[in-house]
C-alpha cells in the first residue's frame, strides 16, 4: 500500500514569532492520521518564558496570561514533543509538517536553548526522517500554479477543510490530510516510498531555494541568501 494510505503523523507548532532560531513554542500538536481520519492526538501548551508579541497572539489566540497560568515549562514541552516525534521516526512512520524546515528547526533550537539533546542526538546521529512536507512537495509537483502557497491556500486548492487556521491541532491534521490529497492527485509522488520521498524533498527544497535566491538577486538584492537546507537546519544549535 502506498505511503499516503498508511499511518501518518501530523505535527505543528504555534510560536512567539517567525524566526525559527529565536521564536519560542507556545502550542504544539501531534496527531496520528490514517486515510485522512484522526486516530489519536497529543497537545501541549507552553509558558514560553518570554512575552508573546501582540501580533503572534493575534495569529494563534494564546495570550500571555493564559500561557503563564496554564502552560507547562518550555523545556518540558520541547522535550516531550521531541520524544514523541523521535519514537515515530525510530519505527519508520512519516511525520508530516507543513513547511517542516521551520517547525523542526525551531523545535531543535528550543532543545538547545534548554540544554536538552537535539533531535539528531536522540536518534543517535541521523537526521529526522522520514519527513513529509506538503509545502515542499506541492511547490515541486505544481510548480507553475499561481497564487499563495500558505497552508490555507494550498488546503483550498486540494479541497481540504481547515477548521481553525493557526490552531496547532487543526494545522497538524490539515497537513496530514493535505499530504494524502497531494499524493492522490500526483501519482509520481504517491509512487515514492517514504525514504525516497524524503530524499527527493531535500533536492526539491534546495533547488527552490537556489532559484528564489537568484530571483532576489536579479531584482536588486545582491546579498540575498536563501537557506536551502531541509528539513532541519542544524545551524540553529550554534545560534541559540
Amino acid at each position: 500500500m502506498a505511503w499516503h494510505r498508511e499511518l501518518l503523523i501530523g505535527f505543528d507548532l504555534e510560536t512567539t514569532g517567525t524566526d525559527p532560531y529565536e521564536a519560542r513554542i507556545v502550542t504544539g500538536a501531534v496527531i496520528e492520521v490514517k486515510d485522512g481520519e484522526p486516530l489519536g492526538r497529543r497537545d501541549w501548551l507552553a509558558d514560553p518564558g518570554v512575552e508573546i508579541p501582540a501580533d503572534a497572539v493575534a495569529v494563534h489566540g494564546i495570550s500571555n496570561e493564559r500561557a503563564a497560568a496554564e502552560g507547562r515549562p518550555a523545556d518540558r514541552v520541547a522535550d516531550a514533543i521531541a520524544e514523541v516525534l523521535v519514537a515515530y521516526w525510530r519505527t519508520g512512520v512519516p511525520v508530516v509538517a507543513y513547511n517542516a524546515a521551520f517547525d523542526l528547526t525551531l523545535l531543535n533550537a528550543e532543545l538547545r536553548r534548554h540544554g536538552l539533546p537535539s533531535l539528531r542526538e536522540r536518534l543517535g546521529g541521523p537526521e529526522p526522517a522520514p519527513v513529509i512536507d506538503p509545502y515542499t512537495i506541492d511547490r515541486w509537483a505544481d510548480r507553475y500554479r499561481r497564487g499563495k502557497r500558505n497552508l490555507e491556500a494550498v488546503c483550498a486548492e486540494y479541497g481540504i477543510v481547515l477548521d481553525t487556521a493557526h490552531d496547532a491541532g487543526a494545522d497538524a491534521l490539515a497537513a496530514a490530510r493535505l499530504a494524502r490529497a497531494i499524493a492522490d492527485r500526483h501519482p509520481k509522488v504517491a509512487a515514492l516510498g517514504p525514504a525516497e520521498l524524503h530524499r527527493r524533498q531535500i533536492e526539491w527544497y534546495a533547488a527552490w531555494a537556489a532559484d528564489f535566491q537568484d530571483f532576489l538577486r536579479r531584482k536588486g538584492n545582491a546579498q540575498a541568501v536563501v537557506d536551502g537546507t531541509w528539513p532541519l537546519r542544524e545551524a540553529a544549535g550554534d545560534r541559540v
